[in-house]
């Protein structure tokens, strides 16, 4: 049975994802030396999931659509933001919760401030979204 390449991509696209963040789970035990799961869900570190995925369907519509194709072009605009994103903006968030939360622990002399904690990791540097996006892409061309 052949799936239908609508389907396809979307299959590969989350298994690109998937991959990515299963990576991380691994890479977290190599540090941790003990397997933290929520390395799946976390947002940040090392490869980009959401570049991986984005990248992963591009490439996926440039093999069966056509790279000279609008809709190609389509995913290629999309692909960029979200990486421009992932680097950006959402790391500007991360720094800017670091400073807050160095901010609450010298006011509150680190009295009770587990609660008010803001995730930090939420971004990525641009290599965790440059090997995300060179993931994807590989993963797209090795399953095509």
């Amino acid at each position: 049975m052949s799936l239908n390449p609508a389907h396809k991509i979307i299959l590969l696209c989350f298994f690109s994802g998937f991959l990515a963040q299963l990576i991380k789970v691994a890479l977290g035990y190599s540090k941790e030396k003990r397997i933290n799961i929520r390395h799946i869900v976390e947002p940040g570190g090392m490869p980009s999931s959401h570049s991986s995925a984005a990248s992963t369907l591009t490439i996926s519509i440039g093999l069966t659509s056509g790279f000279d194709s609008p809709l190609f072009a389509i995913t290629f605009f999309f692909s960029i933001i979200v990486m421009y994103e992932a680097t950006g903006l959402r790391q500007a968030a991360g720094k800017q919760a670091r400073i807050l939360n160095q901010l609450l622990d010298k006011i509150y002399k680190k009295e009770a401030t587990g609660d008010m904690k803001l995730r930090e990791l939420l971004g990525h540097t641009p290599i965790e979204v440059l090997l995300g996006a060179l993931m994807g892409i590989l993963f797209a061309l090795a399953f095509f």
